[in-house]
Formats: structure tokens, C-alpha cells, sequence
């Protein structure tokens, strides 16, 4: 029997809710300002609008799973305490508009994860899946990373393996992958392209993230960011992704 390996897609509309139903994701995660930040929370109106998207694009089956990005602010992953309350907020709104899960990470200081922060957020999240997101690609004892997030209730981690790309880590993503031994789920992210989607799988990995997206152009002048125009999921970057995901799933 095959083995089963997700995908997932990184959104930030309605559009793109809806594309990933189509090329069958099971999850997507929903931000903001994806590329100029990394992501960005999304407001809780898109939440509530991909939530009633992902239900209605698969008319009547298993609806896509709705992940929002909790993160405040670019930059690094330690948070003040009032950032922290503000997360754990925005969890709890994000659970009672019909999130599935979140996808959340903080960091200590000393380059650890922040042990009663996740805690925190993991019982905002009430009962949800959580996903620790690519703060874990800046810490630097890995493995002892899984066990705690394992011991906390995280549901999977997102992660390159420490590189700029995943199939630049690929080697720590199969190390990753043995050691976590199904505790936590392995999701590869960071600049997957299609191509890299057979040799991601064939390392281990749980579930396979990309954003699949194109930039539209569209100048919004002096007030609105200048020329930079807007992001978009593209369909068919999204179709070529689950082609290579059923082909090297077929193939494992």
C-alpha cells in the first residue's frame, strides 16, 4: 500500500482556498503577507471567509482543513509578553470562526523553543492540530526540539531542514523524519518546486507545503506599496504540485 503523504498549500484568499480544494490539498495555511514578510496573521474576516470557502469548494465532502499563520509581526520568534497575549487571542478567535488548526512558533532567547508560550498557544488552540512553523529551522539541537514539541501536543512541524530550501535539507528532513518516528509530523517546506517533491517524499517526509503562487501587477501608488503588486495562488503551479505528489507517492 502506498504510502500517504499531505499537501498542503499556502494561501492568503478565498481563490486560493479554493484552488487547493481542487488539486486536493488537505490543509491550507492561511496568512498574510507572504511574501514580503514570510506570513503574516490574517484578520479574522478572511478566516471565517476561507472557513465557509474550503466547506463549499468540495460540495459536500471532506472540506479542506483551514490552518491561519499566528504570527504578529515579521522579524524574529521572541515574543514580548504582550505579543504573546495577542497570539493567544488571535488562536482563540481563529478556533471560534472554524479554524482546523494553527500554525504558531516562539523561540527563548538563547535560540530554544519557548516551552510555556507553546503551551500557551496549544491550549488556546483547544484540541485543534497545531503546527510549529520554520522557527524550528533557527534552533539549533533539532532533535530535542521534536521531543519537546511531541511532549507539548504539536501535531507537526514546518520546516526546510535548516536550509534556505527544502530540497537543500533534505538529508536533515530524513533525520528529522527517523527521529521523530511519527510523534510529530515532518512537513516540508521553504521553496518546493515540483521537481523537488519526489526526492522531499522519498526522504520520509509526512506532508509536502508550498505557496504555489504568482505575483500579479498592480500599482497601488505612493499609499498603497508602489508597483509591487499582489500575490495570487496559481492553479496550474498548484496542479503540477499534486502531480508530483501522486507520481512519487506511486512510485515510493
Amino acid at each position: 500500500m502506498a504510502r500517504e503523504v499531505a499537501l498542503e498549500i499556502a494561501v492568503q484568499d478565498t481563490d486560493g482556498v479554493r484552488v487547493a480544494a481542487q488539486v486536493g490539498a488537505v490543509r491550507v495555511e492561511l496568512c498574510a503577507a507572504l511574501g514580503a514578510t514570510g506570513g503574516l496573521t490574517p484578520s479574522i474576516g478572511l478566516v471565517e471567509a476561507a472557513v465557509e470557502a474550503a466547506a463549499e469548494a468540495v460540495g459536500g465532502g471532506a472540506p479542506v482543513g483551514v490552518h491561519p499563520l499566528i504570527r504578529p509581526r515579521p522579524g524574529g520568534f521572541v515574543f514580548s509578553a504582550a505579543e504573546l497575549d495577542t497570539q493567544v487571542r488571535d488562536v482563540r478567535a481563529a478556533v471560534a470562526a472554524g479554524a482546523s488548526g494553527v500554525v504558531i512558533g516562539a523561540l527563548t532567547a538563547d535560540g530554544l523553543v519557548d516551552t510555556d508560550a507553546v503551551r500557551s498557544l496549544v491550549a488556546a488552540a483547544d484540541g485543534r492540530e497545531v503546527t510549529f512553523h520554520r522557527a524550528i529551522d533557527v534552533v539549533q539541537d533539532v532533535t530535542a526540539a521534536l521531543d519537546l514539541l511531541a511532549d507539548l501536543g504539536v501535531t507537526r512541524v514546518l520546516t526546510s531542514g535548516g536550509a534556505p530550501s527544502s530540497i537543500d535539507g533534505v538529508e536533515r528532513l530524513r533525520a528529522m523524519s527517523l527521529h521523530s518516528a511519527g510523534r510529530v509530523q515532518i512537513q516540508a517546506g521553504g521553496g518546493v518546486r515540483s521537481q523537488d517533491i519526489g526526492p522531499l517524499v522519498e526522504a520520509g517526509v509526512d506532508a509536502v507545503h508550498l505557496s504555489a503562487k504568482r505575483t500579479l501587477s498592480d500599482d497601488g501608488g505612493p499609499g498603497g506599496g508602489g508597483d509591487g503588486g499582489y500575490e495570487v495562488t496559481d492553479p496550474e503551479v498548484a496542479r503540477a504540485a499534486r502531480a508530483a505528489l501522486d507520481a512519487a507517492v506511486g512510485s515510493a
